[in-house]
């Protein structure tokens, strides 16, 4: 990977995947645009860096949809019982670990179609995955980094601590900070 595409996935992956970064939200999905063996390289490196952990879910033509998260807290996301009922549904079994849950999930996305699913493991609250599936996408309380059926007020707490994220993590890095040391200060300013 040539250093203007690094830079490029450091840049994307802070704009749109900044809350994992820092360690407040369990996952983010971002598209893009880069070679398997490239991605390899990069991952071991950010993963040994960073303890967090990166996966392909799927690869359309020329793009990716790489899955960032944190294995700690998205395992418990998983674990809570309510999220186990709701996933055995769609075929998930309760005796799977993480890696085998993404591997079931990754199985189930096709290019341009996403299973409804996918919000609990981008630690969406169950009530608004079920609210988007039970409204097929429509009749939402509110529209932010997802669809909120219930509890807009929390909805637009976390969407600010969010955005808090993104812009403290940006800054650093517009600032000329290395990625791995603007994720270390980003942290301490949370």
């Amino acid at each position: 990977m040539s250093e203007l595409e690094r830079q490029s996935l450091e840049h994307t992956l802070a704009v749109h995947s900044a809350p994992t970064l820092l360690g407040i939200k369990c996952a983010n999905l971002i598209s893009v645009a880069i070679e398997a063996n490239d991605m390899c390289d990069y991952r071991h490196e950010f993963e040994s860096r960073s303890g967090l952990q990166m996966r392909v879910l799927c690869k359309c033509h020329d793009r990716r949809l790489l899955y960032v998260y944190h294995e700690m807290l998205l395992r418990m996301q998983l674990s809570q019982p309510e999220i186990r009922r709701f996933l055995a549904q769609y075929g998930y079994r309760n005796d799977m670990t993480v890696p085998e849950m993404l591997s079931y999930l990754a199985q189930r996305m096709q290019c341009g179609h996403f299973p409804h699913e996918i919000g609990v493991f981008l630690g969406y609250p169950l009530a608004d995955v079920q609210g988007f599936i039970l409204n097929h996408g429509k009749n939402c309380l509110l529209c932010g980094c997802w669809k909120v059926y219930s509890d807009p007020e929390s909805a637009r707490r976390t969407f600010a601590n969010y955005d808090r994220c993104r812009e403290i993590l940006c800054d650093k890095l517009q600032q000329g900070c290395e990625f791995f040391r603007a994720l270390e200060l980003s942290k301490e300013e949370l």
